[in-house]
Formats: structure tokens, sequence, C-alpha cells
């Protein structure tokens, strides 16, 4: 396989294009023409990162932190970024990352927390914008079932848990082609009158090139008509954080021990203790301070993430637990996530989960 069909299995997985504005996810280094030997999935990449693919004979590395983060303007060796960077290139190391396109995954980094502190009724917590699209397009009567179904073998009308979803209205159109036109029905330099079905479903914005694809294709049509539009609605199994709810609520002790336990940190860092009962929990993995206000509003007994600040903790404001259990303790199983999806998807060479520790702060 190439390197460009594993950014394609992984696209297809946690799309790429669900990123985080600020975010250098992709392939960061390397080709995507090169054929695969074998991947290694780590959480960050570092130097003795690379020497462990290069000993278990991986020249693809896929990364959940992006070690390129900002622009580098020279490469000579004097941080441990251009280190790692000069170390991959001398070896034919490609190195992928994927960080907030995963965060924001249904089945992602989130889910790996709730899957760990055993959360059901889950939701997820910020909701994303804007990726949601619409297709209107209009189709011959006796054309009508092929568009459709070539429209959702392409991934259109998938609404949650329900697929195949459409409106279809029929009705009359009417065009006029020019000398150079060449129409389906009807003459060139005629009015002509045909019985259409308007066919209307959503698709997630990352599938676009997919849908349209299936509708020039299965239209018969020598000029297609038709309308996308993006649509308000908040796609509600993709975004930021995830809140559910514990099967037994717990005392914020126990609540915090089971959390310190569970997510190995050698801390948590808490906000003052209310003498409430825990019962629905907010999480989110890596930096999480921007969703404190969510997390509040959506009903949460306590919440769950890391690189909470000093100031930070007074948003509690006496009606929610903010526990910070640390960057590398919140997304430690994503790696364990990605190994077990990439083993299901690929037979054909080896995917090795990472046995370095990246995390770069020790607890004295």
């Amino acid at each position: 396989m190439k390197v460009k069909e594993i950014i394609q299995i992984l696209d297809d997985f946690a799309p790429l294009s669900y990123s985080e504005g600020f975010d250098n996810t992709g392939l960061l280094v390397g080709d995507t023409n090169a054929t695969v030997s074998g991947i290694l999935v780590t959480l960050d990449t570092l130097e003795e990162v690379v020497d462990e693919a290069i000993a278990n004979n991986c020249n693809l590395i896929v990364s959940f932190h992006p070690i390129i983060f900002s622009g580098l303007k020279k490469i000579t060796g004097k941080t441990y970024v251009e280190r790692v960077v000069q170390k991959a290139i001398k070896n034919d190391i490609n190195i992928f990352a994927i960080h907030t396109a995963l965060d924001n995954a249904w089945n992602g980094v989130n889910a790996m927390i709730c899957e760990k502190l055993e959360l059901t009724n889950r939701k997820v917590l910020i909701p994303k914008e804007n990726v949601i699209k619409k297709l209107v397009t209009f189709v011959p009567v006796k054309d009508a079932s092929t568009v459709r179904e070539s429209l959702f073998q392409a991934g259109g009308g998938e609404i949650g848990n329900y697929s195949n979803c459409s409106f279809n209205i029929k009705g009359e159109g009417s065009f006029n082609g020019n000398e150079e036109s060449n129409p389906t029905v009807g003459n060139k330099g005629e009015t002509h009158f045909e019985e259409e079905v308007q066919i209307g479903i959503t698709f997630h914005k990352h599938k676009e090139g997919k849908i349209m694809k299936a509708l020039l294709d299965s239209h018969p049509y020598e000029e297609v008509a038709y309308e996308i539009t993006t649509l308000e609605n908040k796609n509600q199994q993709l975004g930021m954080g995830i809140i559910g709810e514990l099967s037994n609520e717990a005392s914020e002790d126990n609540f915090l021990k089971f959390i310190k336990e569970t997510m190995q940190t050698g801390c948590v860092r808490h906000s003052k203790l209310q003498n409430k009962k825990i019962k629905k929990v907010a999480v989110l993995g890596g930096s999480g301070s921007f969703a404190i206000k969510a997390a509040k509003a959506a009903g949460a007994d306590a919440y769950v993430t890391a690189d909470l600040k000093y100031h930070d903790f007074f948003a509690a404001e006496n009606n929610i637990l903010l526990c910070d259990i640390g960057h590398y303790e919140s997304e430690q199983y994503t790696k364990d996530l990605l190994v077990s999806f990439l083993t299901k998807k690929i037979s054909n060479f080896a995917i090795v989960l990472s046995q370095i520790n990246t995390n770069p702060i020790s607890y004295f």
C-alpha cells in the first residue's frame, strides 16, 4: 500500500477537513507515493520514536500530535523538532499527524476517555457548525431512482443513525438549448417541458467531492441543474468534547480517586469541592479550558480535561468540579484507538504500538 492509501483510510475515520484552523494535520514529512513497509503509532514523534520506527521496519509514523506545528525557517538540528525532521528525511520515514481531526471525531479521543470512565448516554459537548450541506437537484422521473441511489452510495442522505434519507417532489422543468447544446430530451432551439423529480439530500462537508462526482456521473442531462447550500444545523456526532453519565453517582472524593486511578495520572488538580454528588461528566482530551462554559451549560457535575491555568479554576463558580488530569494522561489511550482501527483495516503489514512514553512531565 502507498502512504496516500493509508491517509485515505485515516481520513475516512477522522476527516482532516474537520481539523481546527490553528492545527497542522496531514502528511508533515515524506512522500504520498511511498510504499509502506509498516506503521508505528505514537502520541508524539520524538527522535527516539523515529529510532523505534527504524528498528521495527516501519517507514510511516502515525502520530497524534504534529511534530511541526508552526513554520520552520531552518532545519539545522538545533531544536528537537528540527532533529526529528532531519532524522526522518535521512531514513525515508514518513510522518502523518491526525490531532484535532481525531479530537472532533465521534469515536475519537474523547470516546476513549468515556470508555475508560464507563460513561453512558453520551452526547457531543460542542457540536461542529457549518459542516452539514444540502444538495437539491432536478432529474427526469425515469432516472430519479438511479441518481438517488448513486448519491446514497456516495454518502449522501446520512442523518445520525439513519441512511438513504431524501425528500422528493414531482414537478415540471423547462429548458431551451442553444445551437451548441446536445439535449438528452427535446430539441435544440425549442423550449422543452419535462416531468422531473426534485431530489433533496443532506451530506457531510467532507463528502462533497464524492457527492458531486456521483451526481454528474449518474445524471442523464448534458447540463445538470443543482444547488448546494451550507446549513446552520449542528452535527450532533461531530465536535469537541463529550458529555455522559456515570452508571452510579459518586461523591467528589471517590470520583477524584476513580479518575486518578483509571487515567493513571500522578496528580489531579481540581477546583473547590462542593460536597455534591457526581453523575453527569463532561470530558475533553488535551487543553480544554475553552469548553468550561459549555460543560456548565450542559449541566455537568464534573469536567475532566487538561492544561487548566490558575484563573480557569475560578470559572467553576461553585457549581462544577473542574478536574485537570494532565495533557498526556488525557490523550494516552489515543494511540491504542488508532492501532485497533488500523489493524482491522490493514492486514498485509505490521501496525506497531509505540512503547515509548513521550510524556514530558514528571511528578515528584
